[in-house]
């Protein structure tokens, strides 16, 4: 299983390094902003690397939302950032679920996921997994509760599309951990992806806060049993630096039985 760690982006391998982590996620581009990623002088050496990569879209991204100045950019900027993540050969672009605005019908939101991967087909597909992400909060979310991830897929269910589950995201959203796996599997038929998270918020509460894995609100073992069940692999994108997510990234191997990349 491999196990890794959400970094800094400036050198991700040696951030990698610095973590033992066989696999990283890391943003192309500022994430709270609309500027197109930028083609890396580091991309053969990313291309050529033996830990696997993983790109995290920008925040600001919501491709359901009825707001074409937001809907239209977003659509852009996903398909942007898909081309660059193809350029240093990642596994996979993370992107959250987004949301309608209060009023807003949801099944327009499910729709507008559906008219994105069409848009992306046109201009020659996404050409890596796009992995949509649980969120924590919100009534309006396209994928917080199973019930709108289920509306979800069925809009979006015939395209090429993966599924990034966040166990903070999952219990704060109000979803009891125990037999989760099986939930989202019964919808998505997989997943892709596992962010590896406690929560500081308390179940359902809405909040997107992530702790340790030996803090938080969720018991760790509970964590722990989501990863193995996935079968997938983790990122951790938890506090505390190198240190934090080092202590992390060695709970979660020895819980797991499985070996860093020097062992």
């Amino acid at each position: 299983m491999r196990i890794g760690a959400h970094v800094d982006s400036t050198d991700p391998l040696a951030e990698a390094a610095a973590r033992s982590a066989d696999t990283v996620q890391f943003f192309l581009s500022d994430p709270q902003g609309w500027k197109a990623p930028k083609p890396r002088e580091d991309a053969e050496r990313l291309r050529t690397a033996e830990v696997d990569l993983y790109v995290h879209a920008p925040y600001v991204i919501n491709v359901a939302t009825l707001n074409n100045r937001i809907r239209i950019p977003s659509r852009k900027l996903l398909l942007g950032h898909a081309n660059a993540a193809t350029a240093i050969g990642a596994k996979g672009l993370i992107v959250h679920g987004g949301h309608v605005n209060a009023g807003d019908d949801l099944a327009v939101g499910f729709d507008n996921w559906r008219k994105t991967f069409a848009y992306a087909a046109d201009s020659g597909g996404f050409g890596v997994p796009v992995l949509i992400e649980n969120t924590a909060g919100g009534d309006n979310a396209c994928a917080r509760r199973l019930d709108a991830l289920a509306r979800l897929w069925d809009a979006i269910g015939d395209y090429e599309v993966g599924f990034c589950l966040d166990t903070c995201h999952a219990y704060a959203g109000g979803e009891d951990l125990l037999g989760l796996v099986d939930r989202v599997k019964a919808i998505t038929g997989r997943i892709d992806l596992v962010h590896a998270n406690n929560s500081k918020g308390a179940f359902n509460s809405g909040q997107d806060r992530h702790d340790n894995l030996g803090g938080g609100t969720i018991d760790p073992e509970l964590v722990v049993a989501v990863i193995r069940a996935a079968g997938a692999p983790v990122v951790v994108e938890t506090p505390g630096g190198v240190e934090g997510q080092t202590a992390d990234i060695g709970f979660l191997r020895q819980q797991l039985g499985t070996a860093s990349p020097a062992a």
